[in-house]
């Protein structure tokens, strides 16, 4: 079975119901087939919280607030890969080879390779430069 994880923009992009990725994940219907890591959720919650900071003392906190809640409810779904003691290994393997990319997209990256999944992301010009990664745009048909 293949596995696919899904970068942080291909889960905003899901979330806004593109059409195209839309169409692609019910293709594939099996819910085990897909994935995000915990990485994306940290990005997303961190976008969240930072939200809620800008608005302290604000009645736009609410709204924030229930953005953030809707946040943890959407990720409760979702197979979350973790950041384990090998992703970490392969991390400092591809920092060792100076790859110059973010440090949270080589997380990614890093998860991705010691799960031998398929990154599924628009970013193929950085995620590129990860020797053995295989990746797929799913944004466009």
């Amino acid at each position: 079975m293949t596995l696919y994880i899904l970068d942080t923009d291909h889960i905003s992009l899901q979330q806004r119901a593109h059409p195209v990725i839309m169409q692609r994940l019910q293709a594939i219907g099996n819910d085990d087939s897909v994935a995000v890591t915990i990485i994306t959720v940290e990005e997303q919650i961190r976008g969240r919280l930072e939200i809620i900071r800008r608005y302290r003392g604000s009645p736009l906190q609410i709204a924030a607030y229930e953005a953030f809640q809707q946040t943890v409810r959407y990720f409760a779904i979702w197979h979350v890969l973790g950041f384990t003691q090998e992703a970490f290994e392969q991390f400092l393997a591809l920092r060792h080879q100076h790859i110059r990319i973010g440090s949270q997209d080589l997380r990614i990256a890093a998860i991705t390779l010691t799960n031998n999944a398929i990154l599924v992301t628009r970013n193929t010009r950085d995620f590129s430069h990860v020797p053995a990664l295989v990746i797929e745009d799913w944004s466009s048909p």
